[in-house]
């Protein structure tokens, strides 16, 4: 064979051409299925959020930086505005703070109940809300997966995932499909159009039944109530009303554990603890 000529699986143009898209969509899933299996992940707990919160220590030292800049020029409308945004950013910090200390929580339960593999946390792997759901869990000691994307901007992997379970996606479709396969709880904190986007279609997943039954929590009543009229999609008829019940507003962290602890407190009961959802078809 010449030697100029490679092998199909070592030639990269191949392999990234439109004919392999079936292949790489593959690949996407096989590789983090496989390394979730042998670390014995056999149920998570879903964390989304806005990328662009921040935590309260950083979120106040930005607004002392803007206040000083701004005090040395305070007619430009610029630094007006920077600080404005990050006065905002400072009311916004308390979801971060929030969403880590539920993580910590959740993983702390896990691993009393469930030996630390059963309820692993599990987030998109950026900033902002999805760190703050790494660092809780890295902060209890225990272990956190981060499923990141190839964005030309904001996603950039934060430093709390547990090494060797950061897994970077092409396809939002197999990003997506692992957050849900293991899903045992879904916590949604305030974001944009991707945390939108993440919700609904899990809400839809669950309403449709692909997938069982699982806590949905909506942490920040306020937002949540105030940006989505949810009752109106009942009186318009275009949803049941009982599916109204499929998710719970929380406005702290410990009221997204207990909805958790209730929600699986019958198992528990019958000492039916395993909480293997490895089988979710969402094939």
């Amino acid at each position: 064979m010449p030697e100029n000529i490679p092998l199909a699986f070592d030639d990269k143009e191949f392999l990234r051409s439109g004919a392999c898209r079936g292949m790489r969509l593959a690949l996407e899933f096989m590789k983090p299925e496989d390394v979730l299996r042998r670390h014995h992940v056999t149920s998570t707990v879903v964390i989304f959020g806005s990328a662009r919160l921040r935590s309260a220590e950083e979120a106040n030292g930005n607004l002392e930086k803007a206040k000083a800049a701004l005090a040395a020029d305070p007619s430009n409308p610029d630094l007006q505005k920077a600080v404005a945004d990050c006065e905002y950013a400072v009311k916004g910090s308390h979801y971060y703070e929030m969403a880590r200390e539920f993580a910590s929580l959740v993983t702390e339960y896990d691993q009393e109940t469930f030996g630390g593999t059963q309820m692993v946390v599990i987030t998109g792997g950026g900033p902002g809300i999805m760190e703050a759901g790494n660092r809780g869990a890295a902060e209890r000691g225990g272990m956190s997966i981060g499923l990141t994307i190839k964005l030309p901007f904001e996603q950039k992997s934060n430093p709390y995932i547990t090494p060797g379970m950061e897994f970077p996606f092409h396809y939002f479709a197999m990003r997506k499909m692992h957050f849900m396969k293991r899903a045992s709880a879904l916590a949604c904190f305030p974001g944009g159009f991707g945390t939108m986007d993440e919700l609904f279609e899990a809400l839809t997943l669950v309403q449709t039944k692909i997938t069982p039954r699982i806590p949905i929590l909506l942490f920040g009543s306020e937002f949540w109530k105030t940006l989505i009229n949810w009752k109106a999609f009942a009186d318009l008829g275009v949803i049941s009303p009982e599916d109204l019940n499929l998710f719970h507003f929380c406005d702290s962290a410990m009221d997204g554990l207990n909805v958790i602890r209730l929600f699986y407190a019958k198992r528990l009961k019958d000492r039916d603890i395993d909480l293997d959802v490895t089988q979710h078809d969402l094939s």
